[in-house]
């Protein structure tokens, strides 16, 4: 995926100033756009109630067998945080990474502590060594537990992944996929960068696997995919979408909640549709422009001591019998 590094200094200001859309010759309907966006913080803390991580209770499963009986639990996801990157947009993108996880270590009040962590990918800026190693000191800081990784384009950008792989990638398969459960919840960690051209792309092998892991699932069984491009068509005119996500989505449907979440935008999007939740997340490294408010994508500069206030947590509580999220947007300019 092609980025334009540093050619956005110009839309910066407009950006920081309205999230207003602008339409040209795309075809986005800008009013019904800004409905489904969300301009937020780099860490999204999901509160589990019930398996439903989202602002509406979706699937009750107190019917089910006492093993799968989901249990209260909250974690964290992070995006995007392009070790090794020193453009204008952001010169010391390792500084902006510490300051998340310590916003995270830090909490806030009423949040719950997150029991692990999530990265949408993008890791690295170019997928080498010396990256990697830095990106993994400064996320072994997080209190989270343990940490679950998907791979950016970046992360496969120099070595097809060998380097990703051997580090955040073990015991997954193919090219990086896999699934776990956790606490009655069933959650499917894919990789949809490589061989990334306009857009993202599974392919036929994490396909089948993918219909075959869901396939023994109870329909009342929570799900959480977890993928570095969107799944759903964000702007088809930016790549910002998955070629064969439609396909994926469709072995989704018969679940009562599923939760999609991704990264690479470097903005929150949300949308529902039906018993799906779309997600995407901030970088921790830089904006990007909202679509159709540039030519294209790529780092966004922001005015001299603005970055801070543009990258930031986003706590979500939900609380037992509560239909609605409590939620708590903190920009890593605030005091903790």
């Amino acid at each position: 995926m092609k980025k334009n590094d540093g050619k956005h200094e110009n839309q910066a200001e407009t950006a920081l100033q309205t999230n207003e859309l602008v339409v040209a010759e795309d075809g986005i309907d800008r009013r019904n756009f800004l409905q489904c966006m969300a301009w937020a913080g780099t860490g999204l803390i999901w509160s589990m109630v019930a398996g439903v991580p989202t602002s509406k209770v979706l699937a009750d499963s107190t019917s089910t067998a006492k093993k799968n009986i989901v249990e209260d639990f909250s974690f964290v996801q992070i995006s995007d945080s392009h070790i090794g990157f020193n453009k204008a947009a952001n010169q010391n993108v390792t500084n902006t990474l510490k300051i998340a996880i310590d916003k995270i270590n830090a909490g806030h009040a009423g949040a719950k502590r997150p029991e692990f962590m999530i990265h949408t990918g993008d890791i690295t800026q170019s997928s080498k060594p010396a990256e990697f190693d830095t990106a993994a000191e400064v996320i072994k800081d997080a209190k989270v537990g343990q940490v679950f990784y998907v791979p950016g384009e970046h992360d496969f950008s120099l070595d097809d992944g060998e380097q990703y792989k051997q580090r955040f990638g073990k015991g997954t398969l193919g090219s990086g996929w896999y699934s776990h459960d956790y606490k009655g919840v069933h959650f499917v960690g894919l990789n949809n960068c490589v061989q990334v051209d306009a857009m993202g792309n599974l392919g036929p092998d994490q396909l089948d696997w993918l219909k075959s892991d869901l396939g023994g699932l109870s329909a009342s069984t929570p799900v959480v995919v977890f993928a570095h491009i969107p799944l759903w068509m964000v702007y088809q005119k930016w790549g910002w979408g998955t070629q064969d996500g439609a396909t994926a989505l469709g072995y989704m449907k018969r679940f009562g909640s599923v939760t999609v979440l991704n990264g690479h935008i470097h903005q929150i999007v949300q949308k529902v549709e039906g018993n799906v939740s779309f997600h995407t997340a901030m970088s921790t490294a830089f904006p990007q422009p909202a679509p159709g408010t540039a030519a294209g994508p790529g780092p966004m500069a922001v005015p001299a001591g603005k970055l801070e206030s543009v990258l930031g947590v986003t706590n979500v509580n939900v609380v037992r019998g509560h239909n609605h999220l409590a939620v708590v947007d903190s920009s890593l300019a605030e005091a903790v």
